[in-house]
């Protein structure tokens, strides 16, 4: 039997939902500038004109709507909330056509560009670009508008190499480079210089003297939240982090240190701790200070105190009550070496409050830690018994205090200045003062046979005995 061909006739359809026979073509556009310069967004709102009297003037098209991003960068499209909306409303149908300026107003990022324009062109969306006259539904654009849109991220990348080497040279010259909507304490002035913010200033000043009088950064972090102080945002949204960081920004002692962090990829703008990858200058006296030197330095002194006093006896914090309970992991038991934990046991006459070991009230009562249970208004006497007879013996502390004072370690010599100033009333304490505690003691242990020896600040040493 011979072979027999039979020639089917192609039923042409029509993928590009533009080219519709006998329907109005549902036209977007979509804007975007890349700054927020006012002449950038002078641009932005013509954009919008412009393509709002484009597609209304035209019988055919109907208006989709009007997309547009103010003020962000082109290299990604995950920040772009009008573009993705967009996107999803081609998804549901919505959206025939698509207009834009150019290919570098569509995305500076080749991956992003060739994987909408295809998404869209599976879907029978065209993207029409103006600029270049390409239309993403030719079967010769995709060659051209490929290489056009390597070359739109090109020219982004070159413009993030112009813009950071602009910067540099600034930073050479000693011009400080800053978002102050963004750094706490300070506003700029018309030539860009930084001022001094007086409300925020204060709270900078009572972040810094409270740190030193023994309060922990997220104790200060739930203060300033709960008195509902705005952050830099105008928001009262304080973290542990922003503490620290006011804590250890140099700016706040009227220097700065320049190129901290910068760009390492120009398309996700990700930014990078710089941490000798470039060169850095260092501008002193830059601007009025907030903070003294000698405090800042002596800030910075005691985060580092504080941070090998956790290595070193195995803490993960100083506490967070830091503000109620100073005694908090400063504490610990002189046959083991563990912390003592604050308990609450309870009594015929009511609850009372102890410390014990913490290795002991884990084991319940196995082999172990032989230490004895302290109750709390022993450890607060031997406080007020240690601290009477540093009062009591001033005059023999003077001199050494003095002398650290005159020293070049600038933690050692803030402790004995606020050591002379917190012994000048030599009145003896009556009861606990939980308030010096937290300004004076390093730690303490609890000794056998009743004994507990107290370590100070400032490096003095008492050994206190108390009886029953």
């Amino acid at each position: 039997m011979a072979r027999e061909i039979v020639h089917i006739p192609a039923r042409q359809e029509l993928r590009n939902r533009a080219a519709s026979v006998g329907q109005h073509i549902r036209v977007a556009a979509y804007c975007r500038v890349s700054t927020e310069q006012d002449e950038q967004l002078n641009s932005f709102e013509n954009q919008v004109n412009y393509y709002t009297e484009y597609i209304t003037r035209n019988p055919q098209y109907e208006m989709a709507g009007i997309y547009a991003d103010e003020g962000i960068s082109g290299t990604s499209t995950r920040r772009r909330e009008n573009f993705m909306r967009m996107i999803r409303d081609c998804e549901a149908g919505k959206i025939d056509l698509i207009i834009t300026k150019s290919i570098s107003r569509f995305a500076r990022n080749t991956q992003d560009c060739l994987n909408y324009s295809r998404k869209l062109k599976e879907l029978g969306i065209g993207v029409l670009f103006e600029k270049e006259a390409i239309n993403t539904m030719d079967s010769t654009g995709e060659l051209l508008f490929t290489i056009l849109s390597s070359l739109a991220q090109d020219e982004s990348r070159s413009i993030s190499e112009n813009c950071q080497w602009g910067i540099r040279s600034l930073f050479k010259q000693g011009v400080l480079h800053l978002n102050a909507n963004r750094f706490y304490g300070y506003d700029k002035d018309e030539e860009g210089k930084l001022v001094i913010n007086p409300d925020q200033a204060k709270i900078v000043r009572w972040i810094y003297r409270s740190y030193m009088d023994g309060i922990n950064p997220d104790v200060l972090a739930r203060k300033l939240n709960e008195a509902g102080v705005p952050g830099c945002m105008g928001e009262p949204k304080w973290a542990t982090s922003t503490i620290i960081g006011i804590l250890q920004n140099e700016k706040h002692m009227g220097d700065a240190i320049l190129q901290k962090t910068f760009t390492a990829d120009f398309l996700t703008k990700k930014m990078v701790k710089n941490e000798g990858q470039l060169e850095q200058y260092y501008v002193k006296d830059d601007h009025e200070a907030i903070i003294d030197k000698e405090l800042w330095t002596a800030v910075q002194g005691e985060i580092a105190r504080r941070r090998d006093y956790l290595q070193q006896h195995g803490l993960r914090s100083m506490g967070r009550y830091t503000d109620t309970q100073p005694f908090s992991n400063k504490v610990f038991c002189g046959t083991c070496g563990n912390v003592f934990w604050r308990r609450t046991l309870s009594r015929l006459n009511g609850p009372v409050k102890v410390w014990m070991c913490g290795q002991r009230y884990r084991e319940k009562g196995k082999k172990g830690c032989t230490s004895s249970t302290l109750y709390e208004k022993d450890l607060h006497r031997a406080f007020v018994m240690a601290w009477n007879a540093i009062l009591e013996n001033r005059e023999d502390f003077l001199g050494v205090w003095e002398e650290q004072a005159r020293g070049q370690d600038a933690l050692a010599a803030f402790r004995a200045k606020q050591f002379i100033g917190l012994t000048k009333d030599t009145v003896p304490l009556q009861e606990i003062d939980l308030a010096l505690v937290g300004k004076t003691l390093e730690h303490c242990t609890i000794e056998p046979l009743g004994v507990i020896n107290f370590y100070f600040l400032d490096g003095t040493e008492l050994g206190i005995e108390i009886g029953d």
